[in-house]
């Protein structure tokens, strides 16, 4: 199978039984999704979904949460992953965006890579996601569904390459959307121990589940 047989399999199964994906982060705004992403990093969307609520509530613009002390955002981000830095980077991120982007979250990977807590995972999550642009954010999902499948070689040992290779061989156009295919079907069927593969519909053009399955034979002989 060649390399555009196995991308046109796995996008044409995806579109077929994934029509709608989008990321599981609860949001109202370009803001909001801001700081759930920042508070995603090493951490669950469900666990930052327990706690962006009373963050939103009480810091609901950039200018608000700007002005917030250390101590007044800090119990609200306690539950999170790496709480204090993450504080810390949220204020930041808000100053920054009221003094030099007029309160706006700006859409463009170079501008949102200067952000306090902002690296270019989560400044293509946004882009992707708020504006449908072809940026694909490479997580440890993304990174583990990609390889297994054989759309990227194993050599491919950096987010940043493993992005240029799935940017260069899905269609412009479902780029934004396969980021999410990848994401979920590896949060929920490709786990990282012990994958579904039973339940998986992607078997016949996997290299992964060939791989294991071969194992499984040689035992079996």
């Amino acid at each position: 199978m060649t390399k555009k047989e196995r991308y046109e399999k796995v996008l044409t199964y995806f579109k077929s039984h994934m029509p709608i994906a989008e990321t599981e982060l609860s949001y109202q705004n370009p803001f909001e999704l801001l700081v759930a992403v920042i508070l995603s990093a090493q951490c669950t969307d469900k666990r930052v979904n327990l706690t962006t609520p009373a963050i939103f509530e009480k810091f609901p613009t950039p200018q608000k949460m700007a002005k917030a002390t250390f101590d007044e955002l800090f119990p609200l981000v306690r539950s999170i992953s790496y709480p204090n830095n993450k504080t810390k980077h949220l204020i930041g991120m808000s100053a920054k965006l009221v003094n030099e982007f007029g309160s706006e979250v700006p859409m463009t990977i170079e501008a949102l890579v200067t952000l306090p807590g902002v690296g270019r995972k989560t400044a293509n999550v946004i882009t992707s996601v708020v504006d449908n642009q072809p940026n694909m954010a490479v997580d440890t999902h993304v990174n583990r569904v990609s390889k297994r499948l054989g759309l990227v070689p194993l050599t491919a040992t950096t987010p940043l390459a493993v992005e240029k290779v799935l940017i260069k061989n899905i269609p412009r156009e479902l780029v934004h959307t396969a980021h999410h295919w990848l994401i979920l079907h590896g949060r929920y069927t490709c786990l990282a121990r012990n994958p579904k593969c039973e339940n998986c519909g992607l078997q016949t053009f996997c290299k992964f589940f060939e791989k294991e399955s071969k194992k499984k034979q040689k035992y079996v002989a």
